[in-house]
């Protein structure tokens, strides 16, 4: 179990490298079906997952110059919030529900990768298109998705930041992953009230996937963006039915 562990584990962080976004939302199913984790300690491992290879993310973009750090903490800090009530409000739904939101949640993924990524318009500027409390309530709405669900639901925080808070793609996908690591501790913390889990699991996944990233972000030249990211998205679509299908 430990090698299928560390190879599936590696494989988020390939996708993740190679997309720049995506792979957490593997996590939760390969720990269910995969390991064998009971659902609700899944979505609390997942959320670490997600926020320490989003923070290995945020070092190598903010290098970069592609961390916009105000607009970042007022969404993140939003998210936060939003992420530890669904985390907690997760004690009073039931496994089944979960999935299901879940299985939704992979379905909308798949269909915005195969959509792509859009740029905003023409003259928006950093921080300034939206009132700040729109991107606050913004954050607050995507924070409680990722709490209940796992995911650090990447494709809903990019174009909100590109949109809302007027940042260039580049920054908004940069600034996505530092909102996604504060909210996903958040929502960690809110699992962590009513949920044990395998903290020597999550550590193990934790690594492989951040060491993993690192890998596909090597390889991410070598294949068309195109390619990657409609393949990824039809891997994602079956295994949403697959979850869909197992639940109802």
């Amino acid at each position: 179990m430990t090698a299928l562990a560390l190879v599936l584990s590696t494989l988020i962080g390939v996708a993740l490298g190679l997309l720049g976004g995506g792979g957490s939302i593997l996590t939760t199913p390969i720990l269910i079906y995969a390991l064998g984790v009971a659902t609700k300690p899944a979505i609390a491992t997942s959320l670490i997952v997600v926020g320490v290879t989003s923070l290995a993310g945020v070092v190598q973009h903010a290098r970069a110059g592609n961390v916009v750090w105000r607009t970042g903490l007022v969404f993140g800090l939003a998210g936060m919030a939003g992420a530890y009530v669904g985390g907690y409000a997760a004690n009073w739904v039931s496994e089944t529900v979960l999935l299901v939101l879940f299985g939704l949640m992979m379905l909308a993924t798949a269909i915005a990768m195969f959509r792509g990524r859009q740029e905003p318009e023409p003259g928006a500027t950093d921080g300034h298109s939206h009132p700040v409390w729109k991107i606050v309530a913004e954050g607050v709405v995507v924070g409680v998705v990722t709490g209940l669900v796992g995911a650090g639901g990447g494709f809903l925080v990019v174009p909100a930041l590109a949109l809302m808070g007027g940042l260039p793609m580049k920054k908004a996908v940069g600034t996505s992953l530092l909102v996604i690591a504060m909210k996903s501790f958040a929502g960690y913390a809110g699992h962590a009230a009513h949920v044990e889990i395998d903290l020597g699991l999550a550590a193990m996944v934790s690594t492989a996937a951040v060491l993993g990233s690192f890998g596909g972000s090597a390889l991410a030249g070598s294949v068309p963006p195109v390619v990657l990211r409609r393949g990824f998205a039809g891997f994602v679509l079956v295994m949403a039915c697959f979850v869909l299908f197992q639940q109802v």
